[in-house]
């Protein structure tokens, strides 16, 4: 019929197979694709499934409030609508990151010498190391959230418009934070939990405590320095404004204006959701019930 076929010979590997066969059996499956990357070509398989994601009201919901620190790679905690916290979990891979800042050390002084032209083969290297560990940080959050029975995981909102600009270090770590964000939604819908995001304005910068900007603590960057002099871990206070300012939106959201507007009266911070914080969130849901009392 005038066409040009070409055959091709593709391998397929046993583990493979059985890896399709232990985790996407009973699934439905579509034709596979044939795909060409670095001169090789590889057969695609995809499959789909439907999962009900969870509904449970908003009263009734566990999330699992996630920062993603420079410190630590993951800090995630599991809170109730009321502010109570049921859980906290550091997930954090030095030695990966310690390789990766190695290479990247390396990469510089080979461009002091050769031209960043000739570096390439190394960046794509310390990409492939940033991959491989946003895969690790994406699978612990998804396991620890499932383990704490989360309705809902709750991320930063990144803004992933424009260029990244800056030093390796830094686009390594903002590709690292979107990549885990992709994962962690893939796998956890896959489980029927859902992702929800919030405005990440002040979040680090907040004490969660409701008592204003935190200094960084000089000889220790992991920690933070409250106004009151109470040193705290930067991540844990940061995961605590996130997981409170989706629980503030949220319980606003369907009430009336009128209500809404006398709730703000009595807790002044929730109107203003870029400087909300943990404690209010605490202040909000007492007066809630006492005005159901």
């Amino acid at each position: 019929d005038g066409h040009d076929w070409k055959w091709f010979h593709v391998r397929l590997r046993h583990t493979d197979m059985e890896y399709l066969r232990k985790n996407w059996s009973g699934k439905k499956a579509s034709a596979p694709t044939l795909e060409k990357r670095h001169r090789k070509y590889f057969l695609r398989f995809s499959y789909t499934e439907d999962v009900i994601l969870t509904k449970a009201p908003v009263e009734e919901q566990i999330i699992c409030g996630v920062d993603l620190g420079i410190n630590t790679d993951a800090v995630c905690t599991i809170m109730r609508s009321d502010g109570t916290v049921l859980g906290r979990k550091f997930i954090d891979f030095p030695s990966e990151k310690d390789r990766m800042y190695r290479v990247l050390g390396r990469i510089r002084r080979f461009q002091r010498e050769h031209g960043s032209a000739q570096a390439k083969s190394r960046w794509a290297y310390a990409k492939r190391l940033n991959i491989e560990l946003g895969r690790k940080i994406a699978g612990a959050v998804t396991k620890y959230a499932k383990e704490n029975h989360a309705d809902i995981i709750v991320f930063e909102y990144l803004e992933t418009k424009g260029k990244i600009s800056g030093k390796k270090k830094q686009k390594l770590h903002l590709w690292r934070k979107r990549d885990i964000q992709k994962r962690c939604e893939h796998q956890v819908h896959r489980n029927g939990i859902r992702v929800s995001r919030i405005c990440a304005w002040n979040t680090s910068r907040l004490a969660y405590d409701g008592t204003g900007t935190v200094a960084r603590d000089p000889k220790n960057h992991s920690l933070c320095v409250f106004q009151t002099g109470k040193r705290y871990n930067c991540d844990l206070s940061a995961s605590y404004n996130i997981g409170a300012r989706y629980f503030i939106r949220e319980l606003l959201k369907p009430l009336p204006v009128t209500e809404r507007s006398l709730l703000e009266a009595k807790v002044p911070a929730v109107k203003r959701r870029t400087s909300c914080v943990y404690a209010d969130l605490r202040k909000l849901s007492s007066e809630m019930n006492l005005r159901v009392a």
